[in-house]
């Protein structure tokens, strides 16, 4: 299988602080798109960073398309259009302005591409980008990272903060992008609904620690939970548990296999799981 991106046991810490990025290990095959889950602190960014060699990382080794990428190599940098969270561009520029500049940095920029999203997204092109609203600067933090025709597109919680049908637009354009076979997505996300509708894999990260990678379609229609009451718990096979959490009246048990449980665990109650579900056992619960 060939990876647009592929991280092998990757470590990062800081000074002054508890912090760590412990082993992170997981890949992203070409043509699909890779959810990236966990809590605020998990790792998330940190990961981010190391990936795009704007954080310095103790060891462990990054390839993006089979290449390690240095700190000169532009035209691998080429290939990936990042999408932050937050100012992804200073206030006092139009859409226009920035697209000059984006010329000069992007061998492949797509100016007629950029004026296409500019028209999709209603972003006029001659406002400054301060004047805009949260929803317009993320779309035209979108229309830059697709415009130079990168196959990567990483994006750091690119859809938080916009409203339900702004969402759904921004997803359905990532899914366009992610038709073609060469091109994958990175896609940190707190919304776990936007995962659901286009991730085919998804990785969870807490502490710093991977904690599962596994593919969305698993998750959704294998994985379930058992909802046990004591007794019922101290009857399980250990080794159909792969978290567990304890509720005010019941356990909560996470298993892969839903109709294997079923057929062994007839007389207790199973629910498919969520994937906001999934990763509140595999954080808040615990190892049996």
């Amino acid at each position: 299988m060939n990876y647009a991106l592929k991280l092998d046991n990757v470590c990062k810490t800081y000074e002054m602080s508890d912090f760590v990025l412990e082993n992170v290990s997981f890949a992203v095959p070409m043509g699909s798109v890779m959810g990236f889950v966990g809590e605020n602190g998990a790792g998330k960014t940190t990961t981010i960073g190391c990936i795009l060699n704007t954080l310095s990382r103790n060891s462990g080794s990054i390839q993006l398309f089979g290449k390690e990428m240095q700190d000169k190599d532009t035209e691998l940098r080429n290939e990936i259009g990042v999408v932050y969270d937050g100012d992804n561009f200073p206030n006092y520029l139009t859409a226009r302005q920035l697209s000059n500049i984006m010329k000069g940095i992007f061998s492949k920029w797509d100016d007629a591409l950029f004026q296409k999203y500019l028209h999709t997204f209603h972003l006029n092109e001659k406002q400054k980008i301060g004047k805009y609203s949260k929803g317009m600067t993320m779309k035209l933090a979108i229309a830059v990272a697709l415009s130079h025709h990168p196959k990567l597109l990483i994006l750091d919680e690119s859809t938080s903060g916009l409203d339900p049908v702004m969402r759904d637009e921004m997803l359905d354009v990532f899914l366009e992008f992610v038709g073609s076979d060469d091109h994958s997505i990175l896609l940190s996300s707190h919304i776990t609904s936007d995962l659901e509708k286009i991730a085919d894999y998804i990785t969870f990260i807490h502490q710093g620690r991977i904690i599962l990678t596994e593919s969305k379609d698993n998750l959704i229609y294998k994985y379930a939970i058992l909802r046990c009451k004591e007794k019922q718990f101290e009857g399980l096979d250990k080794n159909d548990i792969l978290a567990y959490r304890r509720q005010d009246y019941q356990i909560d048990v996470l298993v892969d296999n839903k109709e294997a449980a079923k057929r062994k665990y007839a007389d207790i109650a199973i629910d498919c799981a969520t994937i906001d579900e999934i990763m509140l056992i595999l954080v808040k619960g615990e190892q049996k």
